[in-house]
């Protein structure tokens, strides 16, 4: 979207006399818009969750609930890069630069590039990487440690061997020769999560064939939009947190994590067509296609599949001095049926996410003007 459509949008929405909101997530939600309307009318069905922060720390939410469950998606990503960004630092013979290869792939690469494109274009292979460098018992106990909870990783994405309990050795390499070598791992069974709503839907393909019951996520990765958040917060205002609680990353890292979280996949090398600006993300501009306007920065991290859309970004408009936090998610899939491909992504989820994007914006520029 470009900087002259983007100000168009905001102008239209100041077209209309509004109700006076204290919160953002109602302005937006009651915002005459049927982007945001025809999932407002239906809310059971959309299972929409949202969180929002201002620059001054408070929270507002809407429908937030960790025991009813959703599907993570790639958002799990996030913190599985910040994890792999700090154990690096604690073994003293490798970087963030080091060269490293898993035992059965061929690739040489190293924690930065995964961890670029895991921004970038949400790279599944590049997760998959960090994942057996990590290891699920080792990434649930950071985040345990952390105090980023409730939080269960699981298992790897779009691969075969999603859920193997063993992690693959992982060589560090320097100058050719092996700096440090990771070990294989075995990890605990992964136990059946006990949440509302972990039975879903109506029915489920399996290797082309339909399975006419509800499909179980019980033993999937979860994520809910709090501890999502909270993580969001704690990379971007880390000052406010106990040492024990952050994320012990060099200023270095710390900065190539920013960057990366913020560029869009052109301005990262990604010139193909289907990366677009908004290919990752979902607020503001998602439902558009043209350039981001400069003074917009979003630090973010999407996820989208089985029906599921969510986006967790830090937004900050530098031409109005605004910024704040906000993480949403949404189910689209109609006819209740998972791995068919059918989902109403384009048609109601992401341009839903777009709009609430734009309308929380437009109530801090609001709360911006009247003081």
């Amino acid at each position: 979207m470009n900087k002259v459509l983007f100000l168009v949008l905001i102008a239209c929405v100041s077209c209309t006399e509004r109700k006076t909101y204290n919160d953002p997530i109602q302005f937006a939600l009651n915002a005459d818009s049927p982007k945001i309307q025809r999932v407002m009318q239906n809310l059971e069905a959309y299972e929409v969750q949202i969180m929002v922060t201002d620059a001054e720390g408070n929270d507002f939410r809407f429908q937030v609930n960790d025991s009813v469950y959703f599907y993570p998606a790639s958002s799990v990503k996030f913190p599985v890069a910040l994890l792999a960004l700090e154990k690096v630092n604690r073994i003293p013979q490798i970087t963030s630069r080091t060269g490293f290869s898993i035992e059965s792939d061929s690739i040489i690469t190293t924690i930065r590039n995964e961890v670029q494109d895991i921004f970038a274009i949400s790279s599944n292979e590049s997760y998959n990487r960090l994942f057996e460098f990590l290891g699920q018992d080792e990434i649930n106990s950071q985040l345990q440690q952390k105090g980023l909870q409730p939080a269960r990783i699981s298992h790897r994405l779009s691969t075969d061997n999603a859920d193997r309990l063993v992690a693959e050795e992982v060589l560090f390499l320097s100058e050719m020769k092996i700096s440090h070598r990771e070990p294989s791992k075995q990890n605990d069974t992964i136990q059946a999560l006990q949440l509302q709503k972990i039975q879903k839907g109506k029915g489920f393909y399996r290797n082309d064939s339909l399975i006419q019951q509800p499909m179980d996520f019980s033993k999937k990765n979860y994520l809910p939009i709090s501890t999502l958040h909270e993580l969001m917060k704690r990379i971007h205002y880390p000052e406010k947190y106990d040492e024990k609680a952050q994320f012990q990353l060099t200023e270095s890292d710390r900065e190539f994590l920013l960057d990366v979280m913020h560029k869009t996949p052109k301005a990262q090398d990604y010139d193909e067509p289907e990366y677009y600006d908004s290919y990752v993300k979902f607020f503001l501009f998602g439902d558009s296609k043209e350039a981001i306007p400069a003074h917009i920065k979003m630090y973010n991290k999407v996820g989208y599949a089985y029906g599921y859309l969510t986006d967790c970004a830090h937004i900050v408009d530098t031409k109005n001095a605004i910024s704040f936090t906000i993480t949403a998610t949404i189910h689209v899939n109609k006819n209740q049926i998972f791995n068919d491909d059918t989902y109403e992504y384009d048609e109601i989820g992401i341009p839903f996410l777009a709009e609430l994007g734009r309308q929380v914006h437009q109530f801090y520029l609001h709360q911006k003007h009247k003081s």
